[in-house]
């Protein structure tokens, strides 16, 4: 059974001394899609909201700023966090 294992080994060995390596890796038509510039990855991997979406973290980070006004905490209750909050204070500071 070792012996077995040794030749197989063997004969992989010399196939792999044997194969045509002359080609650079950087002309290999197979490695040119591995490796991507980071913006590009980025761009890629990035994940787009619909327009007018915020996310729980965001919507929550208004709702305590506009917990500290009653004005705006009693306009949240009636017409939205994002409506109140822009009236008391502005546009929202995240893109969405």
């Amino acid at each position: 059974m070792k012996t077995l294992v040794v030749l197989v080994l063997l004969s992989l060995a010399v196939v792999c001394l044997t194969s045509d390596v002359s080609e650079p890796a950087g002309d290999n038509p197979a490695q040119e899609g591995l490796f991507v510039e980071k913006v590009q990855a980025s761009e890629v991997v990035r994940q787009k909201r619909a327009t007018g979406q915020l996310s729980m973290s965001q919507l929550e980070s208004l709702r305590e700023v506009c917990e500290l006004n009653l004005g705006c905490e009693d306009m949240m209750d009636t017409h939205g966090i994002i409506a109140a909050y822009t009236a008391y204070y502005g546009p929202i500071p995240y893109d969405y």
